[in-house]
């Protein structure tokens, strides 16, 4: 049996503002930049307007595993995160992505999987949003988190004291939780393998024994940064902020809810909630059934939820 999850992919591995370029426009100002971590270095781009005068700048904190900066990995290649970048660049924003460590140019600065904890992706983000804060030619630093990043971006965002934090396709329960769900709606005799493992995994005790069914999912080697990643309540963690926040959410998602989104919104009633019709989880429109909705994860040509960039530009430029 191929057992197939689609929460945040760990290593489970389980457009409004859309314009065309023209040849008459001038392209944003692209560098290379390096965070040094103890690990190896992690590589990112960071991206001007063409006018080169942003005071802002947003730091995009790909999803879950080893994804890259414009938001692909091995099992999907749609750039998202590098849509949602052009966004914002065309509205005097300037950007920042990475790689995350495990991938593209930051391939070297991947642990052993037993020794990664979630913490590293939290230690990577809070490292850019310092360097960003250093930079003397941004006043303000915005953390835009997807999926498994905005818990990422939640924590380094609040370590750091960004200015201000969005949150797109986030979960608004702990991922154990997430879990859960996924695994009551699997055949009974996988989910009865599976609840008990991680009912024990949220207690931070790791299990031993794993049935093959669900090995590629609980692995004893991934188990040590489940525990890592499941001891944060994003929800708790969201209610502590002080700063700005956006919390973004499409109608269309089949891994994070609309609900996911109203528990964020619940805990932190000082945020805006924007729920976009017709988004899915990788940020693309999408009319039809799931088979419909899972054929974008792999099609990189096709823009962008217009009303997306739409919201996060209106966001990020009314709270100065």
């Amino acid at each position: 049996m191929k057992l197939c999850l689609s929460l945040l992919g760990i290593s489970l591995w389980y457009a409004g503002m859309t314009q065309p370029v023209t040849a008459q426009q001038a392209a944003p100002v692209e560098t290379s930049v390096t965070l040094k971590t103890e690990s190896g270095n992690i590589a990112g781009w960071l991206s001007l307007p063409a006018s080169g005068n942003s005071e802002t700048v947003a730091l995009i904190i790909a999803g879950s595993g080893p994804t890259d900066k414009d938001g692909n990995n091995q099992m999907m290649k749609n750039n998202s995160l590098k849509m949602l970048s052009d966004e914002l660049l065309k509205q005097g924003i300037t950007t920042l992505r990475y790689d995350k460590r495990g991938i593209g140019a930051s391939v070297g600065a991947m642990k052993a999987e037993s020794a990664l904890r979630f913490d590293d992706y939290v230690s990577d983000a809070r490292g850019w949003v310092a360097l960003l804060q250093q930079d003397k030619r941004f006043r303000r630093v915005v953390v835009i988190g997807h999926s498994e990043g905005s818990l990422i971006g939640m924590l380094a965002a609040a370590d750091a004291k960004a200015n201000a934090y969005i949150s797109i396709a986030g979960a608004g329960q702990r991922a154990d939780a997430l879990l859960k769900e996924q695994f009551n709606a699997q055949p009974p005799m996988v989910r009865d393998l599976a609840l008990p493992i991680l009912d024990s995994l949220g207690k931070g005790k790791t299990v031993d024994s794993v049935n093959r069914m669900i090995n590629s999912v609980f692995r004893p080697s991934i188990q040590p940064y489940m525990i890592s990643w499941f001891r944060y309540d994003p929800q708790v963690l969201i209610a502590k902020l002080r700063m700005p926040v956006l919390i973004v959410q499409g109608d269309q998602d089949i891994q994070v809810s609309v609900e996911d989104a109203k528990r964020l919104s619940a805990a932190n009633p000082r945020a805006t909630l924007a729920i976009i019709p017709g988004m899915n989880h990788i940020l693309k429109p999408v009319s039809g059934d799931r088979a419909a909705n899972m054929k974008t994860y792999n099609d990189p040509l096709l823009p962008i939820v217009p009303a997306l960039g739409q919201q996060v530009v209106s966001f990020i430029k009314g709270k100065k």
